[in-house]
């Protein structure tokens, strides 16, 4: 009864891209609230390591292998929720760091909490500012304890522990949060690899004694480097604390994609089968394709978004430069495959028209159509995963994806 309970509620919390569904209707967190888990992944079909599946949480489902938009600061950039709906996307991003900044936790929870403040009623995700650890090294001071940060915006000073991420994250009421964890840089020493893991393997636990709320399910992070071993020992020590799901960190910061791919394949092995697997900030169609390959579930990346800004648009047959001469007089869409709105609506000519005048419909319009082009590709890995065809899928693609 559970069983099938689950495959209804899979089924009614689906939704449809614009061009079939142009009204997007909302989801009851009610519905699964009755003697279902607040939180649960199930796998419905594998094709050898790719898995196809579901997450349950308490505002709504996401079918996996699913990429999750960007929206650092509680927005993805230049998409607004209906449009985002729209596009197919399920979850979205919002960051612990930058939100306690600006505008703080505790003005997000008088306001209803992250999803009523943000406009968005599918499900969220926070990271917990491990990754600022990384990328704002020049004003931050690494401790046992935790991390002091210099605050880029006026100069104050930060302490974030594993305690008060988690108490950030509480308070602004995602539905899957992050432990705190340290992120290094490639290349990076075996020693200091070591020393950012354990780490994170006690700021783990001390982010789970802290935890305090039920409807939201905490990830461990996985660490370790390049470093088989350590990735090794990292999945290990956290598979035993149980955490509902298991995100691999520390990627794509300088150890090029062959190294990626191997370390993704030597650490998967080590995580729950019956768990999701979420891999931080990565990337690239290739890199998805490949990491779907070895069995992850879960991506996010601003690269949809960012390249939109840029004037840079995504296709099947690689990236269009919108900028560029060539299409002053194009009455082509971006992509005349791609059923968004502005493939439905725009031409090349027009979006660059924009983007020379500096009008802001021209990110908006390209970011639409990228964020689109992301969901139609795990929409169709999703397919082929379904119909045992994976790898053929990903040769086609592979074929006439030119980066």
């Amino acid at each position: 009864m559970k069983k099938a309970l689950g495959f209804g509620l899979w089924a009614l919390g689906r939704r449809k891209p614009a061009a079939q569904s142009p009204k997007p209707k909302a989801f009851f967190p009610f519905i699964i609230l009755r003697g279902f888990p607040l939180f649960d992944f199930r796998v419905l079909t594998t094709d050898a390591s790719a898995r196809r599946g579901v997450l349950i949480t308490p505002h709504g489902l996401a079918d996996t292998p699913v990429f999750m938009p960007v929206g650092t600061n509680a927005t993805v950039k230049m998409v607004t929720p209906d449009r985002l709906t729209e596009t197919g996307t399920r979850i979205v991003l919002a960051n612990t760091y930058h939100l306690t900044l600006r505008p703080g936790e505790s003005v997000v929870e008088h306001l209803g909490g992250l999803h009523r403040f943000m406009g968005w009623d599918g499900p969220i995700l926070t990271d917990s500012g491990g990754f600022q650890v990384l990328s704002l090294a020049r004003l931050r001071h690494v401790g046992d304890d935790g991390v002091e940060f210099q605050s880029h915006v006026d100069g104050s000073t930060i302490f974030l522990t594993p305690e008060r991420a988690i108490e950030i994250q509480n308070a602004l009421g995602a539905d899957i949060i992050m432990c705190f964890d340290e992120c290094v840089h490639y290349p990076v020493e075996h020693y200091h690899a070591k020393q950012a893991m354990e780490r994170t393997i006690v700021w783990a636990e001390r982010c789970k004694q802290a935890h305090r709320r039920p409807d939201q399910a905490l990830f461990g992070i996985v660490q370790g480097s390049v470093f088989p071993d350590l990735r090794a020992d990292c999945s290990a020590r956290l598979v035993a604390m149980d955490f509902p799901g298991y995100a691999l960190g520390g990627f794509s910061v300088g150890e090029g994609a062959d190294l990626m791919y191997d370390t993704i394949e030597s650490t998967v092995p080590h995580l729950p089968a019956g768990k999701p697997r979420y891999l931080m900030g990565v990337g690239t169609p290739q890199d998805i394709l490949q990491a779907v390959e070895r069995g992850v579930d879960m991506f996010d990346c601003v690269m949809p978004t960012r390249n939109a800004r840029g004037a840079c648009a995504f296709s099947p047959g690689g990236k269009v430069r919108l900028r560029n001469l060539q299409y002053r007089l194009s009455d082509e869409p971006i992509d005349a495959s791609c059923d968004c709105y502005a493939c439905r609506t725009f031409t090349r000519g027009y979006i660059r028209h924009l983007f020379t005048v500096k009008e802001a419909l021209a990110g908006i319009l390209t970011s639409i159509h990228n964020i689109r082009f992301y969901h139609r590709l795990m929409e169709g890995i999703r397919s082929a995963i379904a119909e045992q065809r994976f790898r053929e899928f990903k040769k086609e693609f592979l074929s006439t994806y030119a980066d």
